[in-house]
């Protein structure tokens, strides 16, 4: 929960010094991927929690999952909060969990933003705020 109440204080990309970066790279824009590669990726992504019919897709999508977003994500995918990385196995999707949505954040990538809440609510605020998104999810 600690990780919670930090990002709620201190947000993500605020002005505040001691703020989280949350940026996923677009890696079609970069050039870091090609649209195949994407779309492979992105089957590999939804397998994670559905079937998928493109096996072949899947693998390549694995593999290019663990050169590219695996230090982030994780090799598991299940996220890794110290750089805003979203866990990409369970059912919260902020953006949505559809195809075209997953090939647009991985080809244009996102930016995350929070505003920093430390100057504007009290700790005890903070932190019954951290308790509560903890509750719906955001924790273990």
């Amino acid at each position: 929960m600690d990780a919670i109440y930090e990002t709620i204080k201190y947000g993500i990309r605020s002005d505040h010094d001691d703020t989280r970066i949350g940026e996923m790279p677009a890696f079609l824009t970069d050039e870091m991927l090609t649209k195949e590669q994407i779309n492979d990726v992105a089957e590999y992504v939804l397998s994670l929690s559905e079937e998928r019919e493109d096996m072949a897709a899947v693998d390549r999508g694995q593999e290019d999952f663990m050169e590219n977003c695996a230090s982030c994500h994780g090799d598991k995918a299940k996220g890794g909060r110290d750089f805003g990385a979203p866990n990409l196995t369970d059912a919260i999707w902020f953006y949505g969990k559809d195809k075209d949505i997953i090939l647009r954040t991985i080809s244009r990538g996102r930016n995350n933003v929070m505003p920093a809440w430390i100057d504007r609510l009290d700790d005890t605020t903070i932190r019954q705020l951290a308790l509560y998104v903890h509750s719906l999810g955001g924790g273990e």
